[in-house]
């Protein structure tokens, strides 16, 4: 039985496609929205978050049950499925809207995941560039960018869903 208690945060990991998908598929994960997160405009559409001058990045809103699946956890699946220390890029999308961060909507959180990226800086040799910090906002996603890989299986992804454990599949 799961616990009636979730908690949301806001993840991106460049594309948003693979990101919800990956996560979708994890356990302690109840519901997935993809969309826009930290920018300058409101209610921006697609079209306008793809030229950059949005300041938004494609992120994922994953609502969770704490008693299964940690911040931590999700804060290291991420870190699993993205290249942590390349700027405003993840496999062949480039753009600010491809840039890698975690949002928090409380500080208790936002130090658990600034505490959990600094732990992770010295397994680098290079700058670790993941946003942490507290979520602005986050706009939606138009409806057919909405489980996309679902609707898409072979849709583009750069996300290696072979690094989900067989025991971490819901």
């Amino acid at each position: 039985m799961t616990s009636t208690n979730t908690k949301t945060i806001v993840v991106a990991g460049g594309c948003y496609w693979g990101v919800e998908e990956y996560f979708r598929r994890l356990k302690g994960i109840i519901d997935t929205k993809a969309g826009f997160a930290q920018g300058t405009v409101e209610n921006p559409t697609y079209e306008e978050v793809c030229t950059g001058q949005t300041d938004h990045a494609e992120a994922v809103v994953l609502t969770y049950d704490p008693s299964i699946l940690s911040l931590s956890d999700i804060a290291d699946h991420i870190f699993r499925i993205i290249d942590p220390t390349s700027l405003n890029k993840q496999g062949g999308d480039i753009g600010t809207q491809y840039r890698t961060g975690l949002y928090p909507s409380n500080t208790e959180d936002l130090k658990v995941l600034q505490d959990f990226v600094d732990s992770k800086r010295a397994s680098y040799n290079k700058p670790v560039v993941v946003e942490v910090e507290m979520l602005r906002n986050f706009y939606d996603a138009p409806t057919d960018h909405q489980l996309y890989l679902v609707k898409n299986p072979h849709g583009y992804c750069h996300v290696d869903f072979s690094k989900l454990k067989p025991e971490e599949l819901k």
